[in-house]
Order: C-alpha cells, then sequence, then structure tokens
C-alpha cells in the first residue's frame, strides 16, 4: 500500500474509532458528523471522502479488525470461511465481543452483517456455485454469530465451531 493510500486508512480508521466511541456514550442517531471530525482530528471534509454514511464508517472498523486478526494469525490461505475454519471467525469475533455487543446494544447489527457480507463476498468469484456457497455460508454463519452475541457469548468459541459443524450434518 503507497503512503497516501496508508494515509487514507489511517485517517478512516481514526474517524471509526471516533465514532465508536462517540456510540459508547449515545445513540448513533445523536451523534454528529463534526463530532465526530472533532475527536479524530481531521476536517469535516475528510470523513465525506471517505465515507457516505456513519454506518459505513462502523461497517470498516470491523472489516478492518478482520484484515488485522487474520494477517496477525496467518489467517491468508484460510480466509475463505468454511466449516473447517470456523473456529477463526468465531475466535476473531470472541476478541472483539465488547465492539459487538455495543453495536447490538446500539440496534447496528446490519454493519457488523455488512461487514462480514464484505468479507465474505470477497472471496467470491465468477462461478455462480462459489458465490452461491459464500452467500449460503455467509447467511448461516452470520445467524449462529448473531444468536451467540445475543447470548451473551455464553458458549466458548470451540463450542462455537463445534455447533456448526453439528449443525451442517
Amino acid at each position: 500500500m503507497g503512503g497516501n493510500a496508508k494515509t487514507t486508512e489511517f485517517l478512516k480508521e481514526c474517524m471509526a474509532d471516533a465514532l465508536i466511541k462517540l456510540l459508547k456514550t449515545k445513540p448513533i442517531e445523536k451523534i454528529s458528523v463534526p463530532e465526530i471530525v472533532e475527536l479524530a482530528g481531521v476536517g469535516r471534509a475528510t470523513f465525506f471522502r471517505n465515507f457516505t454514511t456513519k454506518n459505513e464508517a462502523v461497517t470498516f472498523k470491523i472489516v478492518r479488525l478482520w484484515e488485522r486478526y487474520a494477517e496477525e494469525h496467518d489467517l491468508a490461505e484460510r480466509r475463505k470461511y468454511t466449516l473447517d475454519n470456523a473456529l477463526d471467525f468465531f475466535q476473531f469475533n470472541y476478541s472483539i465481543q465488547n465492539l459487538l455487543t455495543l453495536l447490538y446494544e446500539r440496534n447496528l447489527q446490519f454493519a457488523l452483517y455488512d461487514a462480514f457480507y464484505s468479507v465474505m463476498m470477497s472471496q467470491c468469484g465468477a462461478d455462480a456455485v462459489e458465490c452461491y456457497d459464500s452467500r449460503f455460508h455467509s447467511y448461516g454463519l452470520f445467524g449462529l454469530l448473531d444468536e451467540w452475541i445475543i447470548r451473551g457469548f455464553y458458549e466458548s468459541p470451540e463450542r462455537m465451531a463445534e455447533i456448526s459443524k453439528e449443525i451442517s450434518k
């Protein structure tokens, strides 16, 4: 990634982090773009040059967290979600459970799904079966994740991987 691209990614992450910090104190509807950019230390135009909505900033942050997690855990070869690597998926989400809980408290589940969908569908090529398979797994895994978050991450990531295999039999 070139210097300009790194700067852009850094600024986007600063704004997303600022928004998430503000979400801890009030709902997204009551957070203004001027509040976000002031906390992030950037200009208003920078926000709109990088995001069309506040929700998009939240989705960006989740995707960025996944990319960083995948890199740190050497998951580049296993980025495509399958039942064989469901544990990676659940361990990642467990590692960001505070953020996910906050998003659910603020009724922003769709931002999580949008991020997950973005990661899943980027794995899809032109082959129709591959795309349907990615979509199928996307909805199925998201359904398990959704219930797991609602249940307060009661089960361990290992148990969630087992459950996903049990269900698919």
